[in-house]
């Protein structure tokens, strides 16, 4: 017998030691099934379980179990990233405890030690997956440093250099001051911070006592500035294009130059330009031929390029100084309070600074070009769909792709320099040894570059190096292209896009047919996730509360396309409590002695109520099947909620309960063996969303079964009988239209009316008759009656198809009082929606709220409106009475 509560901490190690040690979530290569393949997001070695990683592995877990129910060869690769900076950072704070440096122990030592933390440290968030539920092909996980990929990587480097595809070039990059690295943009956060806008007086070279005055929020820049740009149509400044400043305090001549860059309506519409220290002016310097001047130097203080007194000084040092020496100089024109986002290095907190260094780039102009034709062509969709035009404008803008790093954790650069700095690109060292023979005609000594490839770069492999390319495996290619790509939007630049240009450059075909990018999942108010707000939600400890079940199935009901997930503690309660009547539906089956029948056939049942669950059900199935191959897995948790929680506990089961308690035996076995059939299916249905609770019953409802729920087929049903089902509907709309007239007019529970039904045919009143003391205990009605009049007042009416029912509320309720409260109800409504109308309305509110506040003004006010309909409705009734 199954215990009185459900006790998921019990239940789910159990249940996932049992699937992965007898190898169900394993891919079936040999078989004859249709492969159907998810490449997993590979997690930072160093991460841990947070909310977002629980949405995007709960939605990959759905796919890739209901297509293993459909028969199919499910893939799912498992892997981790072995996250340069991340992990580098990691060991450098344990080794700082230890009082000592990475250069203290130098780069093999250091490198061995971050191995030795991987193997100790490194398998929390694959932990973590487990307790999700997650059911990759752990057998085949992979991580971005294992040499497989290693090999890949070094491939694929070597290539595209010698394809003129990667190559080596002074730019400018993100640049870390405290980590001395590039980092990515993706690790680039963007914080508002209360500045200053300064503006400077440059004056114009050989006409006294004229200036050029630019607005600047970094004046220490202005020592690397070497122009100054003006709009082409700006009539301020056209007589000055080609002229020279004097650029105060370095004293160097600059030209003023024309391009669109200026903003006329912007400033003063006159634009220092410094192109070594920040991304526009960059390009605008290599438009005009204009020097680059670096600045500044890897601790972000100034270096020898600046006059004497300022060299060596901090970047906020120099700032105060050349400030204080424009003003002593007359040249300070006012200071301005200015609001600006100030770019800080997520992981080292410090500003990151636009830096002209040599670095490694991928050509991505080229790459990008069929990785747009592939989703033009449709080889590759966006779910939603929208998301393809975010696609488009980054790819069709795309800037060179700065590839190398500088630390030492990481694929290091397969590049080595010969005594005139010629670089040689080969597969390992003695490859490059061998070129630089036969280019100096003798043996040298070779010096190995010292960066490691960004992260990104070896991720971007991901969908076919895991699959053991450049060999050409048979896993290769039956797995590849994969299916779907499951991911958040905002790494499509990132991941998606370089995936993209990647497996199309080395496989001629795209890594994936669908990319569904799913929502943020924010905090109940709409607001993002962060430590310093302090509303950060810890998937683990919902799990611990509540079930993993529960939160799975919470995430999956909230996760509409195209729109973030507001997340309240108490929607994973209300969706505990959903596990809780799941079981207790299954103990009342349990003590029914509903035992599942062999070989049943619905088709076969008599009774009407067996034969409507049966239509029901299959109904039930088609649309969460179809909703999740449309991926709208929002739509697929509703429609199983809906069938489980109201069709099958709400009303079935207490249409059963006279059979079940009554003397007719053969109805009473075919109800039995219908109710467990049905429960039997619903657990299918509920498998992927909620695997732990679904194995469970199913191990426990039955005495044997063939085979553990993960590897049971999909249910495919397709049996309806349209008498039972119009029969048994009109008897659920009868009802419920009772049960919502009695809750709008406050009737009192234990009051039984009498239920009139004038003009119904002959089918309803046969209808009434055999459905007749159902009616009386779900309708809580006293008696029920065929009447040819209406009573001339004191009853309400409520139309069910062709039948008016009417049901006397005279004798039951202070009518007068009910309609000054529904009256009173409906103002309050109307005040609160007029409010919100108001703000809707109002245009400057639209432009400064964040949208996710936006649209929770809209979903109230429509929430409104919706219970503002029911009460007038109900007092139209009440003033017809």
């Amino acid at each position: 017998m199954l215990d009185k509560t459900y006790r998921p901490a019990e239940v789910e190690p159990k249940h996932y030691e049992n699937w992965e040690g007898a190898g169900l979530f394993g891919a079936q290569p040999d078989s004859n099934a249709r492969p159907y393949t998810i490449m997993m997001p590979p997690p930072n070695v160093t991460g841990s379980l947070h909310m977002g990683h629980a949405l995007t592995f709960t939605l990959q877990d759905i796919l890739i179990r209901y297509h293993r129910m459909q028969g199919r060869d499910a893939l799912w690769q498992p892997g981790t990233d072995h996250a340069g900076i991340a992990t580098q950072m990691v060991v450098e704070r344990q080794m700082a405890a230890e009082n000592l440096t990475r250069h203290h122990l130098g780069r093999e030592k250091f490198v061995e030690r971050v191995w030795q933390w991987k193997a100790e440290s490194g398998g929390t968030i694959t932990r973590q997956l487990r307790r999700l539920g997650a059911s990759p092909d752990w057998a085949r996980e992979r991580f971005t440093m294992d040499e497989g990929l290693s090999a890949a990587v070094r491939k694929v480097f070597v290539d595209l250099y010698k394809q003129g595809l990667i190559y080596r070039d002074k730019r400018l990059v993100n640049w870390d001051p405290k980590l001395h690295t590039a980092i990515s943009d993706l690790e680039v956060e963007q914080r508002e911070v209360q500045g200053s806008m300064w503006y400077l007086r440059y004056p114009v070279e050989g006409e006294a006592g004229r200036y050029v005055t630019v607005a600047t929020t970094r004046p220490e820049t202005m020592l690397g500035d070497t122009g100054v740009a003006v709009h082409p149509e700006d009539e301020r400044y056209k007589d000055l294009v080609g002229r020279m400043l004097r650029l105060p305090i370095v004293d160097r001549l600059i030209p003023v130059v024309a391009d669109e860059h200026s903003d006329p309506e912007k400033g003063t519409g006159a634009v220092k330009i410094t192109p070594a220290h920040d991304f526009n002016d960059f390009e605008v310097g290599r438009r005009h031929n204009l020097p680059m001047i670096n600045v500044l130097d890897r601790d972000a203080r100034i270096n020898e390029n600046a006059p004497t007194a300022y060299q060596g000084l901090d970047r906020y040092e120099a700032r105060k100084k050349v400030v204080a020496e424009f003003e002593a100089l007359g040249l300070l024109e006012k200071i301005e309070p200015h609001t600006l986002m100030m770019p800080y290095g997520d992981r080292s907190g410090v500003v990151i600074e636009p830096w002209l260094t040599d670095q490694w780039f991928v050509d991505a102009a080229t790459l990008a070009k069929p990785a747009i034709a592939a989703v033009e062509q449709g080889h590759t969709r966006f779910v939603p769909k929208h998301w393809e035009n975010t696609y488009f404008e980054w790819m069709r803008n795309i800037q060179p792709w700065c590839i190398s790093r500088q630390i030492w954790w990481g694929h290091q650069v397969p590049a080595w320099y010969g005594p005139d700095g010629a670089i040689f690109v080969e597969l390992d060292e003695a490859g490059a040894a061998a070129a630089a023979a036969g280019h100096y005609g003798k043996a040298v000594e070779l010096v190995r570059d010292a960066d490691v490839l960004d992260t990104w770069f070896s991720s971007a492999l991901w969908p076919f190096s895991t699959l053991g390319w450049p060999e050409q495996t048979a896993a290769l290619a039956r797995y590849y292209p994969t299916d779907v790509l499951v991911t958040g939007f905002d790494i499509i630049f990132f991941w998606v896009a370089r995936m993209m240009m990647m497996g199309i450059h080395f496989m001629g075909d795209v890594p994936f047919r669908d990319i569904y990018i799913h929502a943020l999942v924010r905090d109940e108010k709409g607001q993002k996730m962060s430590k310093s707000k302090g509303n950060i939600i810890d998937p683990l400890e919902l799990i611990d509360k509540y079930g993993c079940d529960a939160l799975r199935f919470t995430l999956t009901a909230l996760a509409a396309q195209g729109r973030d997930i507001k997340l309240a503690e108490s929607r994973v309660e209300g969706y505990r409590n959903f596990a809780t009547k799941l079981w207790n539906a299954a103990r009342f089956c349990q003590m029914n002695e509903c035992r599942p029948v062999a070989g049943f056939d619905p088709s076969t049942a008599g009774e009407r109520v067996n034969r409507w669950i049966a239509g029901k059900l299959a109904e039930a199935a088609e649309r969460v099947g179809q909703a999740i191959d449309g991926y709208r897995f929002n739509d697929a948790a509703n429609a199983a909620y809906h069938f489980v929680w109201n069709t099958f506990c709400d009303w079935y089961l207490e249409f059963a309960k006279p059979i079940l308690q009554g003397g007719d035996e053969a109805a009473k076995a075919e109800t039995r063996a219908t109710a467990a059939w049905t429960l039997d299916q619903i657990l299918h249905l509920l498998h992927p969303f909620m695997p732990f609770i679904t194995e469970e019953l199913w191990e426990q409802l039955a005495d044997t079964r063939e085979r553990l729920l993960i590897s049971a087929p999909w249910p495919n049903l397709a049996f309806h009988d349209a008498e039972a089902e119009g029969e048994m509907d009109w008897l659920v709309k009868l009802i419920s239209s009772v049960r919502a007239v009695r809750a709008e007019m406050n009737v009192p529970p234990s009051a039984r009316l009498p239920l009139l039904v004038k003009g119904g045919s002959a089918d309803t009143t046969r209808r009434l008759a055999t459905h007749r003391d159902i009616i009386l205990t779900l309708a809580r009605a006293g008696s029920i009656e065929t009447v040819a009049e209406a009573p001339s007042k004191g009853a309400v009416q409520v139309v069910v198809d062709e039948a008016t029912v009417l049901l006397p509320l005279a004798d039951v309720i202070d009518l007068g009082q009910e309609k000054a409260r529904l009256a009173k109800e409906i103002a309050r409504l109307s005040g609160d929606i007029d409010k919100v109308e108001k703000k809707l309305a109002n245009q400057a509110f639209i432009a400064k709220a964040p949208p996710e506040v936006v649209e929770e003004q809209r979903e109230r006010r429509d929430e409104w409106a919706a219970a503002r309909a029911k009460l007038s409705e109900a007092l139209e009734r009440l003033a017809a009475m």
